[in-house]
Order: structure tokens, then sequence, then C-alpha cells
């Protein structure tokens, strides 16, 4: 078994700075998924400015989201130095604890400023699944979300302090063995699902019902994780020896796959979308026209002999 990608690179963009791939992983998406969201979200009638106002709120839950999920499924790295959960480098982020965040800030937002939730929902589901793509190249170079050895050309090198129990380097020598880059079909995926939506977003808007886009989804991510998950051992947070990705997973297809019956139950009535977005939130209320300046009466016309 001989790896193509013989790299096993560190956890920081640069060596002894706090700053960790992953973390750049996600403020790329971040910029990649504002660009889409806006886009997405004039099609549906909602003001651009929304969606960078929605940012700050959505970006903090997202980031407590995500590292709260990593430390409970990494809970041995961090049970004997609870400092390391909140001190730098900040290496580690789940995703799907990212985007319970930001879907809880998305839903407080909404609310806040009286906006139609499925449709914010779905605004942003193409940008979170190229989001989610890229933010997962973060764990090609934490070396984690490898699957078994594997003698297919695009197998990739895991050094020894990255190995799980299972795959010691006196058995699997870090020269000639590479593992599945499961990180890598995860990316993949989610970025052909993101342009998936894109698709129907554009060809097929006006057979869509508000939230069918966010349940697409539900069905295709918890897809994706509940299959690659079975390619995993040793780094799975487990629940009576089942994965809770994998748990989720299954939580998630079977929502998306009753969201959607739900919204196209018999007697559904297609979705009048807006044909033009709101007013810009930040521009207030628009002036009121100036009154005409009343015209003078006219002069009697004087009688003509």
């Amino acid at each position: 078994m001989f790896p193509v990608i013989n790299i096993t690179p560190g956890p920081n963009v640069i060596p002894g700075v706090p700053i960790g791939w992953y973390g750049l992983g996600y403020v790329i998406g971040l910029a990649v998924m504002l660009l889409v969201s806006q886009r997405e979200a004039e099609r549906r009638g909602i003001h651009p400015s929304h969606i960078f106002g929605a940012l700050p709120l959505v970006l903090i839950l997202a980031l407590l989201g995500g590292r709260l999920y990593h430390v409970i499924d990494q809970w041995a790295l961090y049970q004997n130095n609870l400092l390391s959960i909140i001190l730098p480098p900040y290496s580690g982020l789940g995703l799907y604890g990212g985007v319970a965040g930001a879907a809880l800030g998305i839903i407080i937002y909404t609310r806040w400023k009286g906006l139609p939730l499925r449709l914010g929902l779905d605004s942003v589901i193409a940008g979170t699944l190229f989001a989610q793509g890229i933010a997962r190249w973060g764990n090609f170079f934490n070396q984690e979300l490898y699957g078994p050895p594997t003698d297919l050309p695009w197998g990739i090198a895991i050094d020894c302090a990255h190995r799980v129990a299972a795959y010691p380097c006196s058995l699997f020598p870090v020269e000639t063995t590479g593992f599945h880059p499961l990180f890598f079909y995860e990316s993949a995926l989610n970025i052909l699902g993101g342009f998936i939506v894109l698709f129907l977003s554009r060809r097929y808007l006006h057979r869509l019902q508000p939230g069918d886009l966010a349940a697409f989804w539900a069905i295709w991510y918890g897809s994706t994780r509940f299959v690659l998950e079975t390619f995993r051992e040793g780094w799975n947070w487990t629940v009576g020896g089942i994965p809770t990705a994998q748990i989720v997973g299954i939580v998630l297809i079977i929502v998306g796959v009753v969201w959607i019956a739900w919204n196209h139950r018999p007697g559904t009535t297609p979705y009048d979308y807006p044909k033009v977005p709101a007013p810009d939130p930040r521009a207030g209320p628009d002036p009121q026209p100036a009154e005409p300046e009343p015209k003078p009466d006219p002069e009697p016309e004087l009688p003509t002999s």
C-alpha cells in the first residue's frame, strides 16, 4: 500500500503560531457562504443585507457549537486539561455542532427581524454545503477523519502520532501505508450537494416549497455522514456502541423526508415567491414625498363686449 499523498502536515498554518488550518478553512468557507447566500436570499425576496446582519450572531453560535461538539467527541484529549478547551490553538471544530449553532442563530435572527424562517434557511443551504466542503480540509491538516488502509491511488499518509490503536506503525509503516481520505469524500459530496441545490433553486424554484432545500440538506448530509462513519475506527463518539454521527444522520434523514412529504402533501398550492427583495433594513423608512404646492386660483375672465 503506497500513499500517493505522502504528506503528514501539522495543524497550524505557520508552525508555532496558534492559527489552525481548520479555523482558516472555516473563514474561507464562511466567505463563500456569504457570497452565495446573498444571491439566494435575494431570489426569495429577502434583502441581501440580512445575510451580513445575521452574521455576528450566527458566527458566534456556530463556533461555540462546533467547539462544543468537538470537545465532547474528543473528551479524552481534554478531560485532564480543561483549559485547553478555551485556550488556543483551536484546532478542533465539529461540523454537526457548527451547523446546529448556525441554525440556532438563524432562528433567533429571523424571529427578531420578522423574516420567514424557512426561506431564511433555504437561502443559506447551498452556501452552507460549500462551506462544509471547504472546512473539511482542516481534517487533512489535523490528520483526522481517515478510514482504514487502502491500496487505492488516492490513499493518504498518517504519521504515528495520529494513528488510532487499530493501525500501529509497526504493522502499517508510514512510508508504505495509505488510508482512505474520508475528509475528502465528505468534502466532495458536500460541494456536489451545493451545486445540486443551486441547480434546483434556479431551475425549479417555482416547484419548491419553503423549507424543501433545508430538508434536502438534512437528507443529503445525514446520508453522507451515515455512510462514511462506517469506515471510521477508534475516533468515533458512540452512544450504546453506535457512532453518534450515524444516529444524528438517521434522525436528519427522517426529518428531511417527513418535512418534504408534509410540504408537498395533497392540496398544497405552489408558493408564490416574491418578485423583488424586501427593502434594505439599514435604509430606514421610505421618505414621504413632498406635498405639491397649491396652485393659485385662476383670475376671473373679464366679459368681452
